[in-house]
């Protein structure tokens, strides 16, 4: 343990009640809690970033999911990074920053196991929450491994100015798509797409039907489709879809409020004709990937082949207005909160 004065104080966010539909302020709670010691093989981190994420509204509704539920009355969960202010781990000493899943705080003790060590001299911190990190990853598994990506390919990406799907739409391009189209829900960011990350073709989803308006943006139909929305997306991408096209499905961010299960698209049989191919996945499925991840799409950030967007939010009191800017799709590129 170093000799260190910390504050006796954190706050920390908990989950007050199971949201239904849209959450609601008063489903939450900002709270004060003693600084937690460190016992042995932990860390005590001072978070300096922590991440607000789409799938983290699932983890707020008691149904089973790929994620236990964050309980009632307690911290929630989410990534974060931050400096190491005590340790009682091998490998690990006070001024390391790390990398971890005890968001939501301002303190947090972490098992070392559950941590690992990030370099803030190789790229920003809040880098290893997006580009370089869980987000980062789901874009480059999502294409390359599940959507099998391979050069030529035409390549359709919804939500595409959020962090998963600017990089898809970037990792496409880098790996000779021979067109990327995305979409987004407002003219800033149509113009984003177009101008800074090199999309073939953007539109505002908001300005008129998704199926006229990617028919338009890709005549030629689309070879692979990466979903971050579905609803009428999903329909309209299966509209489009080449022959052996297939579908990544990341994340339905269009119903995770729903109150009522949402109907399914009504084209399905398209597959049939098409030979098209739809899978879901599960980023936590594919860290066999990560260092290959890292490598090559580190050096892309370094030489600025790939670029990346944060919006940042300042405070940990404004932590769940960052969470509600993602569901409304506030954000441009990666919604980080800076403590």
């Amino acid at each position: 343990m170093t000799d260190i004065q910390l504050p006796s104080v954190s706050r920390e966010w908990h989950l007050t009640a199971r949201p239904v539909g849209w959450p609601k302020p008063e489903d939450f709670a900002l709270v004060e809690a003693e600084v937690p010691q460190p016992g042995e093989g932990q860390v005590l981190v001072r978070n300096k970033y922590v991440s607000v994420d789409p799938y983290m509204r699932g983890r707020m509704s008691a149904a089973k999911s790929y994620a236990a539920p964050y309980e009632l009355g307690k911290a929630m969960q989410g990534g974060a990074v931050g400096e190491v202010v005590a340790s009682r781990a091998e490998g690990i000493a006070a001024g390391d920053h790390v990398l971890h899943f005890l968001g939501w705080r301002e303190y947090a003790v972490v098992d070392a196991k559950q941590a690992v060590k990030v370099d803030p001299e190789a790229a920003p911190l809040s880098a290893y929450l997006g580009v370089l990190g869980m987000t980062g990853l789901t874009a480059y598994a999502g294409l390359l491994r599940v959507a099998s990506f391979k050069e030529g390919d035409s390549v359709f990406v919804s939500g595409a100015a959020g962090a998963v799907g600017s990089q898809v739409g970037q990792i496409a391009r880098l790996k000779g798509a021979s067109r990327v189209i995305g979409s987004a829900g407002s003219d800033e960011k149509v113009k984003l797409l177009v101008e800074e990350y090199g999309f073939d073709a953007a539109f505002n989803y908001k300005n008129g039907p998704v199926g006229e308006q990617l028919r338009e943006a890709a005549p030629d139909g689309v070879d692979v489709y990466f979903d971050n929305v579905g609803g009428d997306h999903l329909e309209a991408a299966i509209g489009r879809l080449n022959r052996d096209g297939r579908i990544a499905v990341c994340g339905m961010i269009s119903v995770y409020n729903n109150t009522e299960a949402a109907p399914g698209p009504k084209n399905l049989a398209r597959l049939i004709q098409t030979r098209g191919r739809i899978q879901g996945f599960l980023v936590g499925d594919h860290y066999d990937l990560q260092s290959q991840f890292v490598q090559e799409v580190g050096a892309w950030v370094r030489s600025g082949e790939l670029k990346y967007s944060e919006t940042v939010v300042e405070g940990v009191e404004n932590n769940l207005e960052a969470f509600f800017g993602v569901l409304r799709g506030d954000n441009v590129g990666k919604m980080i909160v800076k403590l």
